[in-house]
């Protein structure tokens, strides 16, 4: 992939949404969200810069550890499916930090036609700030089709926390995922340079893909992590050296290059995902989690 290919942007803002040309009118949730954090004068607290929401996409701001400002992003719509079009755009200003996380597991249902649900994040991260995207699972179900796309853009020694999660159908439900269209991508920039690029796509017969040894091993649930900083930093590496160890061997843990930390955790069921999660993005995020993963 050339450097022209992975940083094809997306752009985001507050404007209605309308159904593009040939697309089907039946769409069930339209929303956007901006958000913008930054350093208040004097207390040097990180507050609310900016807020506009349109549609399901709402964010509510709970009290939380007093070095960031903590937001939760709310679908009212109660899931997504085929036709929804979601946006999330935000801006942590420099110096502040941001943590970013999710009402509850987003589910995303069976679509009725071909046209898949579009959700797209792009978050700018500015000098000496920092972004804690954490949302909880996404829970996908049979026949469901998501198209989505997460963008970090760090400038100078900006750092961010990135971590994905995804359950290929409820175990403990007797769920099966036989049908799926999903494509997935993250990607982490600095300084409009491409320092972390992941795609996902899998189609077809979900359980089958996942139950090869060169996919997922029968796995049915999945995370991703991202920790960046800068790269003369030690943090990434001190975090290698501490968590590599309690690991388990259906998860791995690389510093792909210096102060880039990423983690690929898999699991039979997200229960299981979640024994192994909670504790490691505890330690990366340097204090508990967000209310929400609790509840």
């Amino acid at each position: 992939m050339d450097q022209r290919q992975a940083g094809e942007a997306i752009i985001l803002d507050a404007a209605p949404i309308m159904p593009q040309a040939g697309q089907s009118r039946a769409q069930r949730a339209l929303g956007t969200l901006l958000l913008h954090s930054k350093v208040q004068a004097g207390s040097g607290a990180s507050v609310l810069g900016d807020l506009r929401h349109s549609g399901c996409l709402k964010s509510l701001f709970p009290r939380g550890p007093a070095d960031r400002l903590s937001a939760v992003v709310v679908n009212t719509s109660g899931g997504i499916t085929g036709g929804d079009d979601l946006r999330i755009a935000g801006r942590v200003g420099a110096g502040s930090r941001l943590s970013l996380t999710s009402q509850a597991a987003e589910r995303i249902y069976r679509a009725s036609g071909t046209v898949p649900a579009q959700v797209n994040t792009r978050i700018t991260v500015e000098a000496g700030a920092r972004l804690d995207w954490l949302p909880q699972e996404t829970i996908l179900f049979d026949a469901a089709r998501l198209d989505r796309r997460l963008r970090v853009d760090l400038s100078g020694d900006a750092r961010c926390l990135v971590a994905e999660t995804l359950v290929f159908g409820r175990t403990a439900m007797g769920e099966h995922v036989r049908q799926l269209h999903l494509s997935d991508r993250i990607e982490i920039w600095r300084d409009g340079a491409p320092l972390f690029i992941d795609r996902m796509r899998l189609a077809g017969d979900a359980v089958d893909r996942l139950s090869r040894r060169a996919t997922a091993g029968g796995a049915l649930a999945m995370a991703a992590v991202i920790y960046a900083c800068p790269p003369d930093s030690v943090d990434a590496r001190h975090h290698l050296e501490r968590q590599r160890p309690d690991l388990p061997a259906e998860a791995g843990a690389s510093l792909i290059r210096p102060g880039l930390l990423f983690l690929r955790l898999t699991a039979p069921d997200s229960f299981t995902l979640r024994r192994i999660l909670l504790p490691l993005l505890a330690d990366l995020n340097d204090g508990p989690l967000p209310r929400t993963w609790m509840l």
